[in-house]
C-alpha cells in the first residue's frame, strides 16, 4: 500500500476555558467545568469534520487508521502506570479493566485488536498495521507523551487527563453515521471498535470524573485536574493536526 503525502495549513486549536479560582468548587461545579473543556476537543478539528461529511479519500483514511493504532497502543500502558502510581487498593482493582479493555482477556481480543481490524477494514494489510510502518514520527511523540505524563504525574492527575471520555461518546456516534452513509466501501466490521467505545467511554468517564470529585478538593488540585485535561486535549489535537498536515486535504 503506497500512502501519498501531502501538506496543509495547521490548524490552531480551540483554548480550553480555564477558571480562576478563588477558593475551592463543589463537586459538582468542578464536574461543570470540567465538562466545559469540551470546546476545546479534537473533534472540532477540521480533519474529523472532513471525515463526518464525507470528503476524506481512501489514503487519508487509511494514514488515520495506520497512525492512530499507536495512540490505542499507548493507553494500556498509560492506565498500567495510573495503576502503578496508585497506593488506592479500589481504585487499582477497577481501573485495571481499562487494561482488558484494550488489550483484550486473551488473543485477538480488545480494544487494540478491534482497531486493527479497522485498518483492514479501510485497506491496510494486517502486517502493516502491526509494525507501524506508518506512524508518523509527530504522532508516535505524542502518545508517548500521554504515556510520560501518566508515569510521572501524580496519580489523580494522571486520571483527570483520562477525562477526554466524557466527550467520546458523540465523537463515535458520528463516525458511526458517517462511515456507511459516505464510506460504502469500507467493510461493516470497521464500527466494531466505535461500538465498544459507547459502551466502555461513559463508564469510564463517569468512574474518572467521581475520582476527580473525591480527591481533588483544594485550588490546587482542581487546578491540577484542569492543567492535566488541558494537557490531554492539546496531545490529541497535536495528533490529529500531524495527520491532518501529512496526509493533505484532497
Amino acid at each position: 500500500m503506497t500512502i501519498a503525502l501531502h501538506t496543509s495549513e495547521l490548524a490552531a486549536p480551540p483554548r480550553p476555558p480555564f477558571p480562576d479560582l478563588d477558593r475551592p468548587l463543589s463537586s459538582d461545579a468542578l464536574a461543570d467545568r470540567l465538562r466545559a473543556f469540551s470546546t476545546s476537543y479534537y473533534a472540532r478539528h477540521p480533519f474529523h469534520e472532513r471525515m463526518h461529511a464525507g470528503k476524506l479519500s481512501p489514503a487519508q483514511l487509511q494514514g488515520w487508521v495506520a497512525n492512530r493504532l499507536a495512540y490505542q497502543r499507548a493507553i494500556p500502558r498509560k492506565d498500567a502506570a495510573i495503576i502503578s502510581n496508585c497506593p488506592v487498593p479500589e481504585v487499582r482493582r477497577e481501573w485495571i479493566q481499562r487494561i482488558v479493555d484494550h488489550d483484550g482477556a486473551e488473543p485477538g481480543t480488545g480494544g487494540i485488536e478491534m482497531w486493527i481490524r479497522l485498518g483492514e477494514a479501510v485497506g491496510v494489510p494486517r502486517e502493516e498495521m502491526e509494525d507501524e510502518r506508518h506512524v508518523l514520527p509527530g504522532v508516535r511523540l505524542a502518545a508517548e507523551s500521554y504515556v510520560t505524563f501518566c508515569k510521572t504525574k501524580p496519580w489523580i492527575d494522571a486520571v483527570a487527563s483520562s477525562l477526554t471520555e466524557l466527550f467520546a461518546p458523540d465523537l463515535m456516534r458520528k463516525r458511526i453515521a458517517a462511515f456507511p452513509e459516505h464510506y460504502s466501501w469500507i467493510r461493516p466490521e470497521a464500527l466494531d471498535y466505535f461500538k465498544s467505545r459507547l459502551v466502555q467511554a461513559p463508564r469510564d468517564s463517569q468512574q474518572g470524573l467521581h475520582l476527580v470529585q473525591r480527591y481533588c478538593t483544594t485550588i490546587e488540585s482542581q487546578r491540577r485536574a484542569f492543567e492535566a485535561l488541558a494537557f490531554k486535549l492539546e496531545m490529541l489535537w497535536v495528533m490529529i493536526d500531524t495527520i491532518h498536515h501529512a496526509y493533505g486535504e484532497s
